[in-house]
């Protein structure tokens, strides 16, 4: 969703400059690979800006989220309003608080080209997307991963990375609107409630869905 570029001056500089990009580039897919392989469950805070097409005043948004994979996850908006998205591992609820309304659907193999792929989903992201290394920039190191899918809501995801630990993502949806996410400390391989991966729709509130 962010593009960089190197422009090169000089042969020997450009030499030099190359060989270190391509080391930056390199690095960003092994801590993809990483960071895929090591973390089975993690947990940790978000704040989240969305701009849309027209270039409006960015909608803010902060929470916390864990997960378990495959498949199970909890999002948790905080601020400016108080929302939950919870993955059991075969639906998808959402449930806005001050609606008192819940959406669920399955999650099917939906899953697989959504964000939630990338933190909550199996280690096979080559199924689902192209990945690439995309530069170095904010000082992270980023990894852009494209939708196979035609029926994709993405056209694109980046992921910034340091140090080993997911820092950032980036999504940019097919209707120009820019969802950028960066993530506080996030604590990998914790013990976690099974609770949290189930829902169970409040007394009262309005389900619709699957």
């Amino acid at each position: 969703m962010i593009r960089t570029s190197i422009a090169t001056v000089v042969r020997g500089l450009a030499l030099a400059g190359l060989l270190a990009a391509g080391q930056a580039h390199a690095d960003a897919l092994a801590q993809l690979k990483q960071f895929m392989d090591g973390t089975r469950t993690a947990r940790g805070s978000f704040t989240q800006q969305v701009l849309s097409k027209s270039g409006r005043k960015p909608q803010q948004a902060s929470g916390t989220f864990a997960f378990s994979r495959p498949g199970k996850f909890r999002w948790v908006y905080e601020k400016p309003y108080a929302q939950l998205l919870v993955g059991d591992g075969s639906k998808l609820w959402a449930f806005d608080q001050e609606l008192n309304q819940v959406t669920t659907k399955k999650l099917g193999q939906a899953l697989g080209n959504t964000p939630a792929a990338i933190l909550a989903g199996d280690n096979s992201l080559d199924k689902n997307f192209v990945l690439k290394d995309a530069g170095d920039a904010d000082g992270l190191e980023w990894v852009e991963a494209t939708p196979k899918s035609d029926d994709s809501s993405f056209e694109r995801i980046r992921m910034g990375f340091a140090g080993g630990q997911l820092k950032a993502m980036v999504l940019h949806d097919n209707f120009g609107q820019t969802t950028s996410l960066q993530f506080g400390q996030i604590e990998r391989n914790p013990s976690l409630d099974a609770g949290l991966f189930r829902f169970v729709p409040p007394k009262g509130a309005d389900v619709v869905g699957e």
